[in-house]
């Protein structure tokens, strides 16, 4: 894997819980861990089931889609519960996905969480079919279109002023300084 390859890191603006409305998703375009090459973005709906969709017509339709050889999100949903396929996400874009998280996920939390939506097995299932969680250095991830051992090498070239990989954290910054008015240092 080479030291400068191009990865878009994705995350969602600020928003407020449990109220409906559109959600800026920032995707930063990474050169490597320390080069931004550029920004994309597109609305998902706050607690919507869209976020899959809108991000592949985001990746399929950049100036930047040639060039991308990974793409890394922060977690598994945007914009509250708007729960991401990143076995879909991977297969329509032809990119391999990696969903990165801060602390191993709480199921019980979340199941209930999602109680009150009434396609709650949907969005529980959408996250079960994310596969395997992973440990390292410090992190949490799943994978689609990639191998431990290949995710585990692409977090370690990402690496650079965090814990989180810079595509994201670049990301994260961009998304809640459009959204908040300042950007926020914690992913």
């Amino acid at each position: 894997m080479k030291d400068e390859i191009r990865v878009l890191g994705v995350d969602d603006g600020y928003f407020l819980k449990n109220k409906k409305g559109k959600v800026l998703v920032v995707g930063a375009v990474m050169r490597g861990n320390r080069e931004l090459e550029g920004v994309i973005s597109c609305f998902v709906e706050n607690d919507g089931m869209d976020a899959t969709e809108k991000l592949i017509r985001m990746v399929n339709r950049s100036k930047h889609r040639g060039q991308l050889r990974y793409i890394m999100t922060n977690g598994l949903t945007l914009a509250g519960f708007n729960v991401l396929d990143i076995r879909e996400l991977s297969k329509k874009t032809r990119l391999p996905v990696l969903s990165v998280i801060r602390r191993k996920p709480d199921f019980k939390s979340i199941t209930e969480a999602l109680g009150h939506f009434a396609d709650k097995r949907t969005r529980l299932a959408l996250l079960d079919k994310a596969g395997d969680i992973y440990s390292h250095k410090r992190i949490y991830f799943q994978a689609a279109g990639l191998r431990q051992s290949e995710a585990k090498e692409l977090i370690d070239k990402m690496l650079w002023k965090s814990h989180i990989p810079e595509p994201i954290r670049v990301a994260h910054l961009i998304a809640s300084g459009v959204t908040y008015g300042e950007s926020t240092k914690r992913v």
